[in-house]
């Protein structure tokens, strides 16, 4: 029912990306997980690229999110 909703989807979004850019890092997850770049496999690929090339906006907006889901909410 979360996903539904576009602060749900949002969270989902961010989620995804950080994982991505952390799975990313460590070496044996990333030959694993982010070998392919096209399909649905690619997603995941695309989704660590965003997370390290634009870390500072999604940190910022980690941090925004989190703030609208403890205070805003």
């Amino acid at each position: 029912p979360a996903v539904y909703s576009l602060d749900g989807l949002l969270v989902f979004g961010l989620l995804l990306v950080c994982t991505c850019a952390y799975v990313r890092k460590v070496p044996r997850l990333k030959a694993w997980l982010l070998s392919e770049k096209r399909g649905v496999w690619g997603v995941f690929y695309k989704a660590a690229v965003i997370g390290t090339r634009l870390h500072a906006p999604v940190a910022a907006a980690c941090v925004l999110m989190a703030l609208y889901v403890l205070v805003g909410k």
